[in-house]
């Protein structure tokens, strides 16, 4: 389940969802600020991993997925031109039987529940992740950086795209929350985890997209839950 609102500063959406349980396929994708057309790249993302069928094998879904994003990759940055970028980025959740994949590029990001915690198994391609990680910033700096909303990597920003995976095993009662960063920016980790944890699926959209409205919404807000009762029984 999903659902995304452009906030309480923005009259234009940039944001982008799919889910698609039916082929084990759900999306976040988030026009990047700053440059032309951020809604016409995620929207390009969504459209291309709309089109791809139900696959056989996990391993044929996984390279249907990355070649679709890089096609759209080619695309953004032709249609572009010289001089102007069309870029999004993007997190994709893929399920297959017992196991799920994540792909992404930029800081949307993809959130795990497992056993009541919740942490996060993306990582932020961003220049204050990669501040933080040299140890150029503190980590209570790098939640209100002036230059926060700085991607160091999105779909349609570079001729080679770099899709970063984290892959495991889905437990029973396993749960995925993805979410542009104008919900992981405003809404702490606290209370997202309260949320995942309070609430039934459908409620629980309604509940995180409410929280970012709660704290100002300064950016468009997306979020995707998809729940697993079992190993490959799902909700959302």
């Amino acid at each position: 389940m999903g659902a995304t609102h452009a906030g309480k500063k923005r009259s234009l959406n940039e944001d982008a969802l799919l889910v698609r349980p039916e082929a084990g396929i759900w999306a976040v994708c988030d026009g990047v600020g700053g440059h032309d057309a951020g809604e016409v790249a995620s929207q390009a993302i969504v459209d291309a991993l709309a089109a791809i069928e139900p696959r056989e094998n996990a391993g044929t879904l996984l390279a249907e997925v990355r070649a679709a994003i890089a096609r759209v990759n080619m695309d953004l940055r032709t249609q572009a031109g010289q001089g102007r970028t069309i870029a999004s980025t993007t997190t994709v959740l893929l399920a297959f039987g017992e196991h799920f994949a994540c792909l992404w590029a930029g800081d949307s990001r993809c959130y795990r529940k497992r056993d009541g915690v919740v942490s996060q198994i993306s990582r932020d391609h961003s220049l204050v992740q990669d501040m933080l990680e040299k140890g150029m910033i503190r980590p209570e700096e790098a939640e209100n950086h002036p230059r926060g909303n700085v991607v160091t990597r999105a779909v349609g920003a570079d001729e080679q795209l770099q899709l970063d995976k984290v892959n495991d095993r889905i437990r029973a009662d396993d749960m995925f929350l993805l979410c542009s960063d104008g919900l992981s920016k405003v809404v702490p980790l606290s209370e997202i985890s309260y949320i995942l944890n309070s609430y039934a699926i459908d409620v629980a959209v309604d509940r995180l997209i409410a929280a970012a409205l709660a704290a100002g919404a300064p950016d468009n807000v997306t979020v995707v839950l998809v729940a697993f009762r079992d190993a490959d029984t799902l909700d959302g």
